[in-house]
C-alpha cells in the first residue's frame, strides 16, 4: 500500500476500535483513576509549540500529583534546566497530554487535557516536596482520560528484572554531552552528576 494518507486506509488495515476501548474513555477522573494518580511516582508529558512537539519526563515521590477534583490536577514543576519546553508550549497551546506509570504495574494511565499555569504561593506550598514548595504549578483540566493495556510492557520487558542487561548499554551522560557539544573539558563523571543533582533536586 504504501504512505497512508487517509484514516479509511488505517481502518481497512487494522479495523474498526473496539467496543472496550471506547467504552472506557471517561471525562473525569473516577476512583480508580484517583488511585492510579496516587500510587504513580512517574508520568510523561506531551505538549505542542511553534517548534513542533515536546514530551518530557516528569517525576517524585508516588502522589506528587495531586487530584484536585474529579476533573482537575495540580503537577508541580521542580528546578531543573530552565529550557521550559513544556511550559513555554503551554502559553500558546495549552492543551496536555500525560502518561502515568507505576513500577511494577502494566497498565499505564493516559489523561487529555487544558493546562495552566500557576505561582500562587498558596498551589505552590500544596505541592512541596522536602520543604521547598513547587516553582510552579500546572492545573489541568481533565477531558479525557482511560487505563491503557499491558501490551507495551510486556513486548518491552520494562517491569522484568530478567530483560535488564547487567551493565549500562550507553556511556555516561557527562560523555554524550560532552560528544555532542564538541568540548575538550573532562566530561563530568556518574559520581560528580548525581551529587550535583543531589544539590537541586528541590
Amino acid at each position: 500500500m504504501g504512505r497512508i494518507t487517509q484514516e479509511a486506509a488505517l481502518r481497512a488495515l487494522y479495523g474498526e476500535k473496539s467496543a472496550r476501548s471506547v467504552a472506557k474513555e471517561l471525562h473525569g477522573l473516577d476512583t480508580h483513576c484517583r488511585t492510579f494518580i496516587a500510587a504513580s511516582p512517574f508520568l510523561v508529558m506531551s505538549t505542542s509549540g511553534p517548534d513542533g512537539l515536546d514530551v518530557t519526563p516528569r517525576g517524585d515521590a508516588p502522589g506528587f500529583v495531586i487530584v484536585e477534583d474529579d476533573t482537575h490536577l495540580l503537577i508541580p514543576d521542580r528546578p531543573g534546566n530552565n529550557r521550559l519546553d513544556n511550559l513555554t508550549n503551554l502559553l500558546g497551546d495549552p492543551a496536555i497530554g500525560l502518561i502515568f506509570m507505576i513500577p511494577g504495574v502494566r497498565e499505564t494511565l493516559r489523561v487529555r487535557g487544558i493546562a495552566d499555569i500557576h505561582d500562587d504561593a498558596d498551589l505552590c506550598d500544596r505541592c512541596a516536596a522536602h520543604g521547598r514548595p513547587a516553582l510552579s504549578v500546572l492545573r489541568v483540566k481533565v477531558t479525557r482520560a482511560y487505563l491503557h493495556c499491558a501490551k507495551s510492557m510486556l513486548r518491552s520487558g520494562l517491569w522484568q528484572p530478567q530483560t535488564w542487561g547487567e551493565q549500562r548499554p550507553v556511556p555516561t551522560m557527562g560523555q554524550m554531552i560532552a560528544d555532542q557539544t564538541g568540548t575538550d573539558d573532562q566530561p563530568e563523571s556518574e559520581e560528580q552528576m548525581l551529587a550535583r543533582y543531589a544539590k537541586a533536586l528541590y
